[in-house]
């Protein structure tokens, strides 16, 4: 049985991201008794009020972390440290831009084995057990951590987020640590009310297919019509025709929406790897050979010039945006 279960909570502004509530509903699927304990460094601790909604029954608000300036050294040292002090024998973080920085760091830290971008999570016997993509996500594998301590980080939108009640207590404390050179970011730049594509449950992409910057508008208006987010292939923004941070792909972001739509775009291994676990999958080409079509689960063969227009006036007829 495990000692207990360590999850790491980021906040964004006074509410918890999503993928903190994932990572309780990963760590409650197999803590089989074992105590689950959330820890946030820095932030509005008002932003914990939920994390009780989804079973975390005890948390930590690390107090003396400096919001203004992020240190991906000072974060990483505290989370081990209270990992270490508590005796948590898995570490459980989200696999976004966050989490990727920091549980690798962690996991050399507590020397502990380590399980990257997992999408499901087994218990067996005193072992720890995962699946997770590989080869550009054209195949899942099963790892295993028989480390004293094990360092996860969970797939977003992959552990779909369970409400089952509770009463959360949070206790606040300075945790002490001792750090070298520390990084630092300097400046944030919030683009208010876009939503990121690593967190959204419906992303809409478009590529080359689109002929150009000035047709992304539809795309833009599709995504607006469902609350999805926009997203791109390597290709557009190498061109210059949408910001990184939109990029989907092995060097862009890996998302697992509960629905991915892909317009104009022919699905080159690179674009598969960051998207091919999504739920739903539905490809948008005038090219009915286009290897999209091989992993969509449901495709369009068409000018997405005609199909887009279409296909947003019907969904926005339906939800009215």
């Amino acid at each position: 049985m495990m000692n207990g279960i360590l999850v790491f909570l980021e906040a964004q502004g006074d509410v918890l991201k999503r993928t903190s509530y994932e990572s309780i509903t990963a760590a409650l699927s197999i803590a089989n008794g074992a105590p689950v304990r959330g820890i946030m460094i820095g932030g509005a601790k008002e932003a914990l009020a939920t994390a009780g909604e989804y079973g975390l029954t005890s948390a930590l608000h690390v107090t003396n972390a400096d919001d203004a300036v992020f240190s991906t050294e000072r974060v990483s040292a505290i989370l081990s440290s209270v990992a270490a002090t508590t005796g948590a024998d898995v570490v459980i973080l989200g696999a976004n831009a966050t989490g990727k920085d920091i549980a690798p760091r962690v996991a050399i830290r507590l020397k502990a084995g380590f399980l990257p971008d997992v999408v499901a999570l087994y218990a067996v016997g005193s072992r720890l057990e995962a699946d997770r993509p590989v080869y550009a996500g054209k195949a899942t594998v099963r790892v295993s951590s028989t480390a004293p301590v094990s360092v996860v980080s969970v797939r977003p939108n992959v552990f779909t987020a369970k409400k089952v009640g509770g009463t959360l207590t949070v206790e606040s404390a300075e945790v002490a640590i001792s750090v070298g050179r520390i990084s630092q970011v300097t400046n944030t730049v919030k683009n208010e009310g876009v939503l990121d594509v690593a967190e959204a449950d419906i992303v809409v992409s478009g590529g080359r297919g689109l002929k150009g910057p000035e047709h992304f508008g539809l795309v833009e208006s599709l995504a607006k019509s469902m609350g999805a987010a926009v997203g791109a292939s390597r290709a557009v923004v190498d061109a210059g025709w949408r910001p990184h941070r939109e990029q989907v792909g092995q060097t862009g972001k890996t998302v697992s929406p509960s629905m991915y739509v892909a317009c104009g775009i022919s699905g080159a291994v690179q674009h598969l790897a960051g998207m091919s676990s999504s739920r739903i999958i539905v490809a948008i080409n005038k090219d009915k050979d286009a290897p999209i079509f091989k992993i969509a689960d449901y495709g369009i063969v068409g000018d997405v010039f005609d199909v887009l227009p279409a296909l947003t006036q019907r969904i926005s007829s339906i939800t009215g945006k």
